[in-house]
């Protein structure tokens, strides 16, 4: 159920690798009496942040709690690992895990990925705490790293590059909420993530002003003057006179004149 909403902003917390831009370009322009307050956290805190009710919504990877929370998926994204420009994986269009065998993988404590099982290739002696961490390590050539392709392109160096691997799991980025706490700015976020547009939103979106033309209830539209109304009238030709043939003038004094003798 929809609550209202008494808050005089709206605030949205965001994980690394999505990026709310265009989504709060919208809202600006929507509803520019509402600020739009973003919050970055880490991977992992995405969903604790909506349960201690820090931030309105947020745009999270999945899984999150479907018991606590209200999730609406947007996009999966492509994986990829993560070399130095140097490591024979170059040479190649895209990856398979078994080709990661003889590769030290690392598993960073925030990793985005939900692996069912064992990661391939070889453990690092010890996980490294952050995404930032692991890709320092790839940099010095210690491993190779799978993340989702938003995040090798956020932590981009120019000594390091990436492939797109396949049999590996997946990241789903959703737009998440806590299910008690649906209110009127949540439902106007939703209609955007969605692209309703204003007249179609649930929302109070600012509504598009009407034109004047169209403020008087039942005016009736203005037919069309036709192409000769308001040019001037032609004088006619004056009618003939009763008698007369084909509009001449009659002759004075009928007959032929007399000759002079």
């Amino acid at each position: 159920m929809t609550e209202t909403q008494v808050n005089t902003s709206f605030r949205l917390v965001y994980v690394p690798g999505v990026n709310p831009g265009k989504w709060v370009r919208v809202w600006g322009e929507r509803l520019p009496d509402v600020p739009l307050d973003l919050l970055a956290v880490p991977v992992g805190e995405g969903e604790g942040t909506l349960r201690e009710g820090t931030a309105d919504a947020g745009l999270v990877r999945l899984p999150v709690d479907r018991d606590v929370l209200s999730a609406i998926p947007l996009y999966t994204e492509a994986t990829v690992v993560l070399f130095p420009k140097d490591h024979w994986l170059a040479a190649a269009e895209e990856v398979a895990l078994a080709d990661l065998a003889e590769d030290v993988v690392f598993h960073p404590l925030d990793d985005a990925l939900d692996w069912p099982g064992e990661l391939p290739g070889r453990p690092a002696i010890e996980r490294p705490a952050t995404t930032a961490d692991a890709i320092e390590l790839v940099a010095a050539n210690i491993g190779v790293l799978l993340v989702p392709q938003s995040l090798a392109r956020l932590h981009h160096r120019r000594d390091l590059t990436y492939r797109p691997i396949v049999e590996a799991p997946q990241s789903s980025v959703a737009l998440a909420w806590p299910q008690d706490r649906t209110t009127e700015l949540v439902e106007e976020f939703i209609g955007i993530v969605r692209g309703r547009t204003v007249n179609s939103s649930r929302g109070r979106g600012v509504q598009p002003s009407t034109p004047a033309a169209e403020t008087k209830k039942g005016a009736q539209p203005q037919k069309p003057q036709s192409p000769k109304a308001g040019r001037p009238k032609t004088p006619g030709k004056p009618r003939p006179s009763a008698g007369s043939r084909g509009g001449a003038a009659p002759k004075r004094g009928g007959g032929k004149p007399k000759r002079r003798g």
